[in-house]
């Protein structure tokens, strides 16, 4: 047994960002076997103080800030009298923040899109950062719609601080409906993007790119429905991971083009914490090393007989957080046990 100032030292060499360190320096976390796994996550992770409808989280860290964002789709969950799915529409980009590894988030306010026509609609935005820019592909409604048959274009903005977001172009993808961007590098250094194509069944479709400016359409990358693709590096393979509307589908591959499905679906089944008692939706996931956690959103309130109503109580949504593990060559999560959290700046943003 280490003496306590060899435990406190051995705890803050393992944690890198400059807010986790203020979290160790201030005491609040309180003994080294917590600290190597970081601090237990809230739950519910995040609700939105203004419309109480935070949905399809992403997140990016902040370099010059030194703390984690949180992007996600402001929904008006609590506006009275609404029609259809209007509450839907005319949302803003929300920004929640951390600086605690991840383990707990408060409202920053709303990202300021440098593209607005009226009562535009901003959904589900991809943000990552390379080479000192931040790059968002940010899904664009033009109005407000009391149904889903609007037109739908993925916008390219940047920023310097994630905060401010200038307009770059509108891209030229397979339709004109097209929703829910992630982007990843690949190994040749260019960048692919997957999103859902509405007019084919929903169908996942992916574009290439060699500077994350100009994108070449590559058509269909899984046939199955689905929507807010979400793909990302981990354990040796590269995983997709796609809302299907009754938990996430996830496939696996080696070369980001021919896909595997696992048989069983993510957070299909309901948990039981805070929040949690139905199934997650759109989901973000961040890996650090060895470890990654998976982000999604819930409908707390569409469960048991009050499931088909359509109130404030079925319309609000909280985000969610869970690790991830590996088993047998595939994904699972255990979203009723408690989550130690610690998120860690990313390798490409470290100036040190």
């Amino acid at each position: 047994m280490c003496n306590a100032r060899l435990a406190v030292i051995w705890i803050l060499a393992a944690v890198s960002t400059a807010g986790c360190l203020n979290d160790f320096q201030a005491g609040r976390v309180e003994k080294a076997g917590a600290g190597d796994q970081g601090r237990i996550a809230d739950k519910p992770l995040f609700r939105d103080p203004v419309y109480d409808g935070a949905a399809d989280p992403v997140l990016c860290w902040n370099r010059k800030e030194g703390k984690w964002f949180m992007f996600y789709t402001n929904r008006r969950a609590n506006m009275p009298d609404a029609a259809g799915v209007s509450w839907v529409h005319g949302t803003a980009i929300g920004i929640a923040e951390s600086s605690d590894c991840g383990a707990s988030w408060k409202y920053r306010g709303t990202a300021k899109i440098g593209y607005a026509k009226g009562n535009d609609t901003y959904w589900a935005p991809d943000v990552i950062e390379h080479d000192g820019t931040y790059h968002m592909y940010l899904t664009y409604v033009p109005g407000i719609f009391t149904d889903w048959n609007a037109s739908r274009d993925i916008l390219h903005l940047t920023s310097t601080n994630l905060l401010e977001w200038k307009y770059r172009s509108t891209l030229e993808l397979s339709s004109d409906r097209v929703i829910d961007a992630c982007v990843m590098r690949l190994g040749d250094g260019t960048w692919r993007m997957w999103y859902n194509n509405e007019k084919d069944r929903k169908s996942i479709y992916y574009a290439d790119s060699a500077d994350l400016y100009v994108w070449r359409d590559r058509g269909k990358a899984v046939g199955a429905r689905g929507e807010g693709p979400k793909v990302f590096r981990w354990k040796g393979y590269i995983w997709m991971v796609v809302d299907v509307w009754s938990g996430l589908s996830v496939y696996r591959s080696t070369d980001a083009l021919q896909w595997e499905l696992q048989q069983d679906r993510l957070l299909e089944k309901a948990g039981s914490g805070a929040d949690d008692q139905v199934k997650g939706g759109h989901p973000d996931v961040v890996v650090g090393g060895e470890r990654a956690y998976l982000f999604y959103f819930t409908h707390p309130g569409r469960r048991g007989d009050n499931a088909n109503k359509d109130g404030y109580e079925q319309r609000r949504s909280s985000i969610q957080v869970t690790e991830l593990e590996l088993k047998d060559g595939w994904l699972a999560c255990d979203r009723d046990k408690p989550t130690y959290i610690l998120l860690q700046e990313p390798e490409n943003t470290r100036t040190d």
